[in-house]
């Protein structure tokens, strides 16, 4: 995979490629690169955002900077690199993140993350540059910069070989593996500790019956965390 990030923080991910399944899947041959938006604008001082049409606080990053940052590194027009590349645009009202996306987005050769910052994007970046909107999660941040750390996280301890385990991401939470459902308890020595037990069928041997338990366990957990859903009428959050 080659994964670009754009950004206005790129020092921010040296700590994310010295992390174990990062430096791994950049030894097999996987990239991440960062993008500074400010080494491309078009505008004086290194600016990059403005205020917004029709008031209000705070400031937008802007369609012409993101254009020219995009077209510097892909030599093309924004508007069709949708056509052989994903373009993902980091952003609370975006399509929220899980297991079945992260596995979408790990099967792409190519994917670009972009970091908005300040009050966010101008929606005619949204509209015309990027092929998906993203959250991940229904809150605010500062920017996009951790979010696009989350992403990548996720996306690239999918790819085989960057785990110290084959099936370490197999059956882990909300994957099919486990129905969708958050992963079962995990126990280990000592098998008694101030008098708590680990569960006699992990202690059994019985194979088909701890995968049985397991299960449950993850269903269970399923119906424990289940929530209502949103209230129509709540406003959106933006």
């Amino acid at each position: 995979m080659q994964l670009d990030v754009f950004t206005l923080f790129p020092r921010w991910f040296e700590w994310f490629r010295t992390q174990r399944h990062v430096e791994n899947a950049l030894r097999l041959g996987h990239d991440v690169s960062c993008v500074n938006y400010r080494d491309t604008t078009p505008l004086s001082g290194g600016q990059v955002d403005d205020t917004p049409f029709g008031g209000g606080a705070g400031m937008v990053l802007r369609v012409d900077v993101v254009e020219t940052a995009l077209r510097a590194r892909y030599d093309c027009d924004p508007v069709e690199l949708r056509e052989r590349r994903r373009v993902v645009v980091l952003t609370p009202g975006g399509r929220q993140l899980d297991d079945r996306l992260v596995d979408e987005l790990a099967a792409e050769p190519e994917l670009t993350l972009l970091c908005g910052r300040y009050e966010g994007f101008d929606e005619r970046i949204v509209e015309h540059y990027a092929t998906d909107s993203i959250s991940i999660g229904r809150y605010v941040l500062a920017g996009g910069e951790l979010a696009a750390m989350v992403v990548a996280d996720a996306v690239l301890r999918k790819l085989p070989g960057t785990l110290g385990h084959v099936d370490s991401a197999h059956e882990e939470s909300f994957s099919a593996a486990l129905e969708g459902a958050p992963e079962y308890p995990h126990y280990t020595r000592p098998a008694e500790y101030r008098g708590w037990r680990v569960p006699e069928i992990l202690l059994s041997g019985h194979h088909q019956r701890v995968r049985d338990w397991r299960l449950e366990q993850s269903r269970e957990r399923a119906r424990a965390s289940a929530v209502a859903p949103p209230d129509d009428d709540a406003a959106p959050d933006e």
